[in-house]
C-alpha cells in the first residue's frame, strides 16, 4: 500500500550517488523579523546544484550551489526591488550567491553539509544540518531523494548591514536570518 498523506518513502536503501537539485520541486528559503513584530519570508527561483553522496565514507560527500541572486521573491516586487539594490545584496557587482561544501559528516540521522557561503562577495564558513525526508522512484523513471535543512547567520556578517531604526525602539531588520532549504533532488545515471 502507497502511503499517500504526508508521509516519506523509501526507494533506496543507500542514497549513494551523483544527484542534480530539481529546481521545480526544491525550495532554497530565507525569512527574517520585520519591524520587530511580524515574519517576512522569502525564497529564490533561480539557482542549480549538484550532489555526490558516499554513503560508505561520508567525507567524501560533496554539495555545490550557485543561486541567482536576482531570482529573490518575498511576494513584494518593492521590496524585492529594495534587496537587490545596493543596500542589501547589490545584484549588479554580486549576481551570484554561491555555497561549495567544505566537510560532510552522517551521524546516522543527519547530514551536515558545512561549507563556504559567499554572499555580495563575502564568503563565511556555514554548517547546515539535513534530515532526510525520503526516497522515491517517480512515474518518469527518476529516482529522487529529499532533504529539510535550516541554519541562522548574521547578514551583517555578509555586507548585507542596512537597517533603520525604529521609534518605539529596536530596528526595521532582523540581522537574524534563518535559511531554510527544501530539497528534491534527482540521481544521475
Amino acid at each position: 500500500m502507497v502511503d499517500t498523506t504526508f508521509g516519506t518513502s523509501t526507494a533506496l536503501d543507500d542514497i549513494a550517488g551523483t544527484y542534480v537539485l530539481d529546481t521545480a520541486h526544491t525550495r532554497l528559503g530565507f525569512s527574517a523579523r520585520h519591524a520587530m513584530v511580524t515574519t517576512v519570508r522569502g525564497s529564490f527561483k533561480e539557482f542549480e546544484g549538484t550532489a555526490v553522496v558516499d554513503t560508505a565514507n561520508p567525507a567524501n560527500s560533496t554539495v555545490s550551489v550557485t543561486i541567482d541572486a536576482n531570482s529573490i521573491d518575498t511576494g513584494n516586487k518593492d521590496r524585492d526591488g529594495h534587496l537587490l539594490s545596493g543596500d542589501f545584496f547589490e545584484t549588479e557587482a554580486n549576481p551570484k550567491i554561491t555555497f561549495t561544501s567544505t566537510a560532510v559528516e552522517y551521524d546516522g540521522e543527519t547530514w551536515t553539509i558545512t561549507g563556504d557561503l559567499t554572499i555580495k562577495g563575502v564568503t563565511k564558513s556555514v554548517s547546515v544540518p539535513f534530515e532526510p525526508t525520503g526516497s522515491a522512484q517517480d512515474p518518469f523513471g527518476n529516482t529522487r531523494v529529499g532533504f529539510e535543512g535550516q541554519a541562522v547567520i548574521n547578514r551583517t556578517d555578509f555586507g548585507l548591514t542596512f537597517n533603520a531604526p525604529l521609534g518605539t525602539g529596536g530596528v526595521l531588520v532582523s540581522e537574524k536570518i534563518k535559511l531554510e532549504f527544501d530539497i528534491s533532488a534527482i540521481k544521475q545515471a
